[in-house]
């Protein structure tokens, strides 16, 4: 594995969306505002902000005008947020939403169960949505879902995920996130992957979306640096999932692998502390306690005092 060399590394902070679609109590309005505000200012590429799914499908997002209005946006960070359809593109577009993610499956299966429409229905609509964006001028990435395997079907074809992507971006989609939706991806299946969609695709900008479902989500995150790709959605804490993926837990928790990039030498542009100050933050909002490793035990060159010392036993 080679060092960072500085390389730098774009961070996606996916918790107000993707993490809390998953909890089970509301976070309140002004506490979201407040939590998006204060990640604006440690240095992220991007935000996703909310989702602008009907409140019925996601009641945990009910509030997406409110707080995409509300939100103080920094320079040069991105805020964007999930478009189901054009109703939601709409709606985005109102809020001034400067970028549309929109989601699709590389599995039939699982996309039945996340969207209710088969992979054709889902294409046909993001390709309306894609165009709806281009006229109003906002970028349209599209979150390719199950890319590494699928919890009811197994394993997807990499010629499938390649066709999809094909047909993704000559619809207009301008990045493609190659998603492991379940946590169901391996190093070397990353890798190959990641470097096949690069070369197929030179021009194309890919991001990296990993799950630590099986503790493997920060070496996948290495192994996609090793293909290739500089951009990464992760989630403060590790909170998150997929609520139509059996067994699928959080997101990689962003402390966590800046924390892995700053040591080997890679730049992020955010600061370790602060995400553990985020952290400790947010799981006094949620109220329970959160899966990311580096907001419990600290940076590895946290000090700790010498236990006292213990009198000598007598001879």
């Amino acid at each position: 594995m080679n060092d960072g060399n500085g390389l730098h590394i774009a961070i996606n902070e996916v918790a107000p969306r993707d993490g809390l679609q998953m909890e089970c109590a509301f976070v309140p309005t002004d506490d979201k505002v407040a939590l998006i505000d204060a990640l604006s200012a440690l240095g992220y590429a991007k935000i996703e902000v909310t989702s602008f799914t009907s409140a019925k499908a996601i009641p945990a997002l009910k509030d997406a005008e409110a707080v995409m209005q509300r939100i103080r946006r920094m320079p040069g960070v991105v805020y964007t947020a999930l478009i189901p359809n054009g109703r939601g593109a709409e709606r985005a577009l109102a809020c001034r939403t400067d970028e549309f993610n929109l989601v699709m499956s590389a599995s039939e299966t699982h996309n039945l169960a996340n969207l209710r429409m088969t992979r054709e229905q889902s294409f046909a609509q993001l390709a309306e949505v894609i165009a709806l964006a281009r006229g109003a001028g906002v970028p349209a990435n599209v979150s390719l879902s199950c890319v590494f395997g699928c919890p009811m079907e197994g394993e997807v074809a990499a010629e499938d995920v390649m066709r999809w992507i094909d047909r993704l971006a000559a619809a207009g989609a301008t990045g493609i996130t190659l998603c492991d939706t379940t946590g169901m991806a391996y190093p070397t299946q990353v890798q190959a992957l990641c470097a096949r969609a690069l070369q197929r695709f030179p021009g194309l900008p890919f991001t990296g979306h990993f799950h630590n479902t099986r503790a493997m989500g920060l070496v996948n995150t290495l192994a996609a640096i090793e293909a290739g790709i500089r951009q990464f959605d992760m989630s403060l804490g590790g909170i998150g999932g997929c609520p139509y993926a059996p067994g699928a837990s959080g997101n990689v928790a962003t402390e966590d692998v800046v924390h892995m990039l700053e040591c080997m030498g890679y730049r992020t542009g955010l600061s370790v502390d602060a995400l553990i100050d985020a952290a400790s933050h947010l799981q006094q909002l949620l109220g329970h306690a959160l899966p990311a490793q580096v907001s419990r035990a600290g940076h590895r060159l946290r000090r700790h005092a010498p236990p006292p010392s213990q009198p000598r036993a007598a001879a």
